[in-house]
């Protein structure tokens, strides 16, 4: 009769549980519409957060990690799926770990899953990132082919924006991948490479007149050949 007893509570505790969990699912739910409806960002992480702990699944967590990675919360972002490249990622999963990598400095890590995203999906606006990328890192070949890419298939229509400046601006696609392209002439040899350099980006800036990262760039390196100048003609004066 003991063991009968026991028996019927176990069940009737299992049965109570299920239906606790079922019923927070569906306020969590609800709580989670609502927050949509009023476009409380951090109420829909909240609400997001509670399914995900009631109910796991990978979509859930992905667009959990998208929504922390749009407010600038790249650590949460990563936490939520982690920082490993998976097969099975999702395009939003790559998204999320690719961006954030790169936003919390981790270049290496972040072109393995802009890779993957190029290979899916191959354009020049993720071109644009892993040239970008691959310049930070100093490997050059690999730069170049995605500068190469992008100078090839940008479309008039495509942008790139900066925000270097207080109020953020737009160029051309194509005036961003010169730009790069700019800067990889340089990298492979600083002093040989300075006119070459700057004639790049004469063009770029002919082609977009707003685009002030270029004068910015430009006058760093007529600054540096300016004191190359200086330094040849003091060793000569030396002599």
């Amino acid at each position: 009769m003991k063991q009968i007893l026991i028996l019927i509570l176990l069940v009737s505790g299992i049965q109570l549980g299920a239906q606790s969990n079922s019923e927070l699912i569906k306020h969590f739910e609800a709580y989670t519409k609502q927050m949509r409806d009023q476009g409380d960002l951090q109420g829909i992480i909240n609400g997001m957060t509670h399914l995900n702990v009631l109910s796991p699944s990978i979509p859930r967590a992905d667009t959990l990690a998208y929504l922390y990675m749009s407010e600038g919360k790249y650590m949460q972002a990563l936490n939520t799926i982690g920082v490993e490249r998976k097969v099975d990622d999702s395009d939003i999963a790559l998204e999320v770990k690719a961006m954030s990598l790169k936003s919390v400095n981790q270049p290496k890590l972040a072109a393995e899953h802009f890779e993957e995203i190029f290979k899916r999906n191959p354009e020049p606006a993720i071109a644009y990132e892993l040239a970008e990328i691959y310049l930070q890192l100093k490997q050059l070949p690999e730069a170049d082919k995605h500068i190469q890419y992008g100078l090839t298939n940008s479309k008039p229509d495509m942008m790139h924006a900066y925000y270097e400046q207080q109020t953020p601006y737009q160029v051309p696609l194509k005036s961003a991948f010169m730009y790069l392209n700019a800067l990889s002439v340089y990298n492979k040899d600083p002093k040989a490479n300075i006119d070459a350099a700057v004639d790049i980006l004469d063009a770029a800036l002919k082609a977009s007149p707003n685009f002030n990262l270029i004068q910015i760039s430009k006058s760093e390196l007529l600054r540096q050949k300016q004191a190359l100048q200086a330094q040849a003609a003091q060793g000569n004066t030396g002599n």
